[in-house]
Formats: structure tokens, sequence, C-alpha cells
């Protein structure tokens, strides 16, 4: 079974194909600039044919009927015929109170996500073009199926995902805790406890998924108690451009003393914020770069990212009463030692030891155990692959779906009585 797994954003349209035979990636590739002028397209098979181009790319269908041409290409194509694809799996940020598993495409489904688009208007709107898109494109006939960013997350109990302020606005807009990255937590976590050769359920986890954008999340009995991201990917730690928690006041108190508006200061705290507001570069290449040139606040962006990573692990290691196991993942958490490293010193009160050479060694997709033999805690370097957790579900769906189908057919099909 072959399955073309699609994450659409506003301006770009990242997709994969993966054979569930072997759970191995058979191509890759990107469109972006979506509607500008010049688009720009991407495309990598599995043995190493690579092409490129600038094709005008007005809207997201475009970008779908050129990801059909590629996968059939003569020469950097990897199938015969789009007959060959199974399924297509998206990806959405945003499920809401509404979806708490992956899903089948339809209508319904649709109009769920197009309800959920006012608490992620980033994320959903674009998202749910690309559906819509693909299934003119594809047509009805290849069965689609969704996976949210928020579904993982979904067991929190109310003490983590309720917010303090009256509760008629949880009851009016659904204002809550839902937390972001669960597809990338979710297949971490689950690889952690093959490699540990325990049930995920016996381990108590922090799983660490830090790149530009950052979440943390606490793991107990093979469910989600607590994450640091909330209504929105903005809230938890601060991230390449984002924010992350801070004093509310501090929203109003420069509203009123700068003269910002609303969209202004979302844009200032999503955009203008984060690592780069601190020292003026978003990308941790650039930040260690101007740290090892002396540059001061390259050095603290560094020592306020560490610290409070750091807080959070150890918070959620008090809320579970326990700490079996850290994983780091995601771009900086899979390839930058020194950032796992200082976490981990924060956290030698709960016998937390890295072991500084294999630590250094887990960089460029290679993954491992970073922690010391006499470790109480152990720690985990582990490359995320988010495209193959949502390939799995959507074959497990269709499975399902096609079995289903046939039991209905069998019990009311008059030519089978």
């Amino acid at each position: 079974m072959k399955i073309l797994v699609i994450n659409a954003g506003s301006s770009s349209l990242k997709y994969q194909l993966i054979d569930m035979d072997t759970e191995k990636m058979l191509c890759k590739g990107n469109c972006e600039r979506i509607g500008q002028e010049k688009g720009s397209f991407s495309h990598k098979t599995a043995d190493g044919r690579k092409t490129s181009s600038e094709p005008a790319l007005p809207d997201h269908k475009a970008a779908f009927k050129l990801v059909t041409q590629i996968l059939v290409d003569k020469e950097f194509g990897v199938i015969k015929n789009l007959s060959e694809i199974a399924a297509i799996g998206h990806r959405v940020a945003q499920g809401g109170s509404i979806f708490h598993h992956s899903v089948l495409v339809d209508d319904e489904v649709i109009k769920g996500v197009e309800s959920l688009v006012p608490l992620a208007p980033l994320h959903n709107g674009p998202e749910l073009q690309g559906i819509l898109a693909c299934r003119e494109v594809f047509g009805t006939e290849i069965p689609e199926c969704i996976t949210f960013d928020t579904s993982f997350h979904a067991t929190m109990p109310e003490k983590a995902y309720m917010y303090a302020i009256p509760y008629e606005y949880y009851e009016k807009y659904k204002i809550r805790r839902y937390g972001f990255h669960g597809t990338s937590h979710r297949y971490v976590s689950q690889h952690c406890a093959h490699l540990m050769h325990q049930p995920l359920e016996d381990i108590k986890m922090v799983t660490c998924h830090i790149g530009n954008g950052s979440s943390v999340t606490a793991i107990k009995d093979g469910h989600v108690v607590d994450t640091s991201m909330g209504l929105t990917p903005l809230g938890g730690f601060m991230m390449g451009t984002r924010c992350g928690d801070l004093d509310p006041s501090i929203v109003t108190f420069l509203m009123e003393k700068e003269g910002i508006t609303a969209k202004e200061m979302d844009d200032l705290l999503n955009k203008k914020s984060g690592m780069l507001g601190v020292c003026g570069y978003s990308d941790d290449r650039d930040v260690t770069s101007a740290e090892i040139r002396g540059n001061h606040r390259a050095a603290l962006t560094h020592e306020m990212l560490i610290y409070q990573i750091a807080k959070y692990i150890g918070s959620y290691a008090a809320a579970m009463n326990g700490l079996d196991a850290i994983v780091f993942t995601a771009g900086l958490g899979e390839n930058v030692p020194k950032i796992r490293y200082g976490v981990c010193r924060y956290l030698r009160f709960l016998g937390t030891k890295v072991d500084g050479v294999l630590n250094d060694q887990m960089i460029l997709g290679k993954g491992g155990k970073i922690s010391s033999f006499d470790s109480q805690v152990q720690v985990w370097v582990i490359p995320t692959n988010e495209e193959l957790m949502i390939a799995r579900d959507t074959k497990e769906i269709v499975a399902n779906f096609s079995y289903a189908t046939a039991e209905d057919k069998t019990v009311v099909d008059p030519e089978d009585i």
C-alpha cells in the first residue's frame, strides 16, 4: 500500500509518498511560494534523483497537479500511474474538542475543520484549502484522512487544560489549552518505549520537540497529562520568532505605550519575538555563530532557552511524581548537543547524567541514548517522523473502513443472501 502524505501551508505544500509495506519513503518534495508571481518546486526520490524548478503556482490546485505529474514522471517519478496511491493523509493543526482521533475525510469532517478556523486561522485555513484542492485534483475515489496535531493531547485532564479566566469564555469560545506537535510527540514517545523495551504505559516520559516552533509534553500511563503550548502555538517557552509564555499585562502595556493594534501585537509576538527578539537571529546556527564572536545577547538567548526548557521538564516531573525518560527531537533537539547537555545539567537533581561523547555523536539524523550508564533518567535523541505517523493512521483508517464496508455489504446486499 502506497500513501501520499500532505502537509499544506498558506503558501506551501509539502508531500511524501510512503510504501507502507516497508514504511520507507519513496519520494518527497515541496511546492513553495504558492500564490506568488513565481513559485518554487523541489522533488527528491529515495534513490537520490533530484529536480527543482520555478513554475507558476497560482493556487494549491496547481501545486497538487504538479505533484501528480512528478510522481509518474518517466525520469523522476516513482510510480507508473496514480492508481497505485491507495490513500492520502493530511496534517491539520487544530482539531479542537471535536476531533480526538484521526478521521476519514467526508463533508461533515470538512465542516468541522472549517468551524475550527477561528482557533487557528494561520493553520487550519490553509490546510483546509489543501484538502479541498486535493479532492478536486484526485477526486473522491481515493480516500483521504486527517491527522490532527492536537488529538494526542486530548487526554489532558481539566486541571491541565483550563485557564483561570471566566468559565463562560470556555463555554462560548472553547478557550483552553490544546497543545500542538502532537503527531511528533506521539511518534517519538512510541518509538522511545520500543527502544526501551517497555510498554509506553509503564514509562513516565517528557518529550521535547525543539525547533523553530517548540513544545514539551508530559506523558504518563501512555497518555498526555500536560503540554507547553496552549490555545495556539504561541504558548510555552521561547522559540525562533515566538515569545512563549509571558505576563499578559505586557500585551496591554505595549499596546497602550506604542499604539499597537491587536493585529500588530499578534504579529510582534508571533514573528518578531523569541530568539529573534532577544538577539536578532531566529536560526540557531546564526545565534551560535554570534555567540562565538562574543555577542552577549546571543549567549543570553541560549541561556534563556535552556533554562526555560529545563523548567518545563522539572515541573512535569513533579506533575507525574517521577521521570523515567526524556526525549529530544526536531531540528534543534536532534542537532544541537549544547542545548541537550545544558538542559540535562539543570536536571541533575533527578539523577540525570549525559554521556558527552554520545551526546556529540547524535546529530544529522542519528538517534540513540545519550544518558550515561549510571543515569537514573534515560535520555534519548530520536529523529521525528510525523509523515510516517500520518501514513500509519491513514493505513489503519482505510483498512478499517474497507472492512466495515465489506461487512455492511455482506449484511444488506440481497445478492449475498
